[in-house]
């Protein structure tokens, strides 16, 4: 080879080498930039969101999620509470299948308990002054989202806000969709085996009784939204306010209902004064055979979709 082969051999040589480390230069570039593009697509899927208490910045995909006594709407849109509310040994039990093996937290929420479990997103309800702390106490250890009163009353609303919060408002569309397929046909069945039959529920706690009114906990679906006919003696109620108060045996006796469920231990004081009044056993209902008797009310006293499937079960299931 020549002196000026050999030369035009080296100057290509040096320029595809040249030309080979640009072109690694460029996808490290590009590599960069992608995961610069990343990283502000993770920033930018927190989400900011106005709750009762103000603005305030939610996490993307959070881990653990403390929302107590919200648990059956983290239920329904498929995610699983960092802890569950709890009244002592008391917990809501219809939601067991789903959380028998996630730790309790104190329904006033102790501080130390919210520390120990170090969530990354707290849902709060309406009433501060039910818990131990302050918003900001709770702020400090992690993002705090306040239910308004709508939010807190109307689980449907509610749904849909976690739903928004959480990045999952197709599936809070979906099961508002699902929810209403089954009402409606809950709704047909019980036209066929109930008809025009009035139904009063009562939850019998600690020796009295507690009359639903057309507005309490489920009784609102049944009445509104299923259909049954509501007796006199629920109507004279009116519409039930923030306070439960009890009715006495003998307005008890008043009842009209062609069915009355009873939700309670039947070994409670208050279930065995029934049994043992003659008053009572003289009513119609009674007299006829009308009165079923359920053990567990905690899915008919609370709001919620989950509450709502079970309780559309046991209801159509009664009366088949």
């Amino acid at each position: 080879m020549n002196k000026f082969m050999q030369k035009n051999y080296l100057f290509m040589l040096i320029l595809i080498t040249l030309l080979f480390l640009a072109a690694c230069g460029n996808n490290d570039d590009n590599s960069s930039d992608d995961s610069d593009s990343s990283g502000d697509t993770d920033e930018s899927s927190e989400m900011t969101v106005d709750s009762d208490m103000g603005e305030v910045t939610v996490p993307a995909n959070p881990e653990k999620i403390l929302a107590p006594y919200n648990e059956d709407t983290l239920i329904a849109l498929g995610e699983t509470p960092v802890a569950k509310w709890a009244i002592g040994e008391s917990i809501q039990d219809y939601l067991e299948e789903d959380l028998a093996d996630v730790d309790t937290i104190e329904w006033t929420l102790p501080l130390e308990q919210v520390l120990s479990i170090e969530p990354d997103l707290i849902i709060l309800d309406h009433t501060l002054d039910n818990y131990e702390g302050s918003y900001d106490d709770y702020a400090a250890i992690a993002p705090t989202y306040v239910l308004s009163e709508e939010e807190e009353n109307d689980w449907k609303v509610r749904l849909q806000k976690f739903g928004e919060i959480l990045g999952k408002e197709a599936e809070a569309e979906q099961t508002l969709a699902d929810y209403d397929e089954k009402v409606n046909q809950a709704k047909e069945e019980l036209d066929e085996t109930l008809g025009d039959e009035s139904v009063a529920m009562m939850w019998v706690t600690g020796g009295e009784y507690f009359l639903f009114e057309e507005n309490r906990h489920t009784a609102t679906m049944i009445y509104n939204e299923m259909g049954v006919e509501v007796p006199d003696i629920v109507e004279e109620l009116g519409q039930g306010g923030e306070a439960w108060n009890p009715i006495s045996l003998e307005k008890l006796s008043e009842i009209d209902a062609d069915h009355l469920i009873i939700l309670g231990n039947e070994e409670d004081e208050g279930i065995q004064a029934l049994e043992n009044s003659n008053v009572w056993n003289n009513t119609d209902v009674a007299q006829n055979d009308q009165v079923y008797y359920i053990e567990d009310e905690s899915n008919w006293t609370n709001n919620g979709f989950v509450a709502a499937e079970k309780t559309i079960d046991m209801f159509v299931d009664l009366f088949k």
